[in-house]
């Protein structure tokens, strides 16, 4: 419905919506089919290279909300996920894959080992805006991860002793992280999120009221179900994390890379909570 109203000379238009418009984020259509992102639950799968880290404490500290406190540990992840909601997206990989950098700070929190996650870099809208509601406080960037394949062949990269996988992250042309492990042939615990809960900020940043408005951050973790890890391989590892007019990850360049491993992940993501 619109009214025309004259001010000035100028004809114009007020327009009220009328009609029901849906979709779990904008944007805003009568079917819903243009939304970003649908609700959960999100179902994800993916081969993940991990590095866990011994960071500087002080530095890990300045990160940390109120009531973490540092270990001197962290951990890092290199993803390359599948993901989907009603399975349609795995016919159209396009809206399916993608890669990302997770960092972490390892902290003691409510007498618990936890993780906070104070850098996490995403190659797909998509996954960035799920994460923001999740808490990971994710941006674009351009990660690549060595692919490995069971076969017998010098391009197969196959998960056994001696062979080495690489990642990196650009951010705005600038290369901020480079990782490499070199696989032992033994096992490997799990490490970073696999390990412990991981929690983020989340804040419903507005322009709306008489100010600009960043809201009130809120710790807040994905609620996971159905995950399953296969049998990790353990390696050791090396980690660069670069200086960046705008990207503070080197203040968690570490002072050590305890140790590494390579394991494929999955897990479906149902929500968030600040538990």
């Amino acid at each position: 419905m619109a009214s025309l109203f004259s001010f000035s000379g100028i004809a114009w238009c007020l327009v009220t919506q009328t009609n029901a418009l849906a979709g779990f984020t904008s944007p805003y259509t009568p079917t819903g089919r243009s939304a970003l992102i649908p609700a959960p639950p999100w179902h994800y799968a993916g081969q993940l290279m991990s590095l866990e880290l011994k960071v500087a404490r002080d530095a890990a500290q300045a990160l940390l909300p109120a009531g973490f406190t540092a270990t001197g540990m962290g951990a890092a992840h290199f993803c390359d996920w599948q993901s989907t909601t009603d399975g349609t997206e795995l016919l159209d990989p396009v809206y399916a894959q993608y890669k990302e950098l997770i960092l972490l700070v390892e902290a003691e929190y409510a007498g618990q080992r936890v993780f906070y996650c104070p850098f996490i870099y995403v190659d797909q809208d998509l996954s960035l805006a799920r994460g923001w509601l999740q808490g990971w406080p994710k941006k674009i960037g351009s990660v690549w991860i060595t692919r490995s394949y069971a076969l017998d062949h010098p391009a197969a990269a196959p998960l056994r002793a001696g062979v080495r996988l690489g990642a990196s992250l650009a951010v705005k042309d600038r290369r901020l992280a480079e990782a490499a492990i070199n696989l032992t042939g033994e096992g490997a615990d799990p490490i970073g999120f696999l390990a412990a809960p991981a929690y983020g900020l989340v804040a419903s940043t507005t322009l709306l009221g008489d100010a600009p408005d960043r809201g009130t951050p809120t710790l807040a973790r994905a609620v996971m179900s159905e995950k399953q890890i296969s049998t990790a391989h353990g390696a050791t590892g090396e980690l660069q994390l670069y200086a960046s007019p705008r990207d503070e990850v080197s203040l968690l360049g570490p002072e050590e890379v305890v140790r590494a491993s390579t394991c494929a992940v999955a897990l479906t993501v149902d929500g968030a909570t600040t538990q």
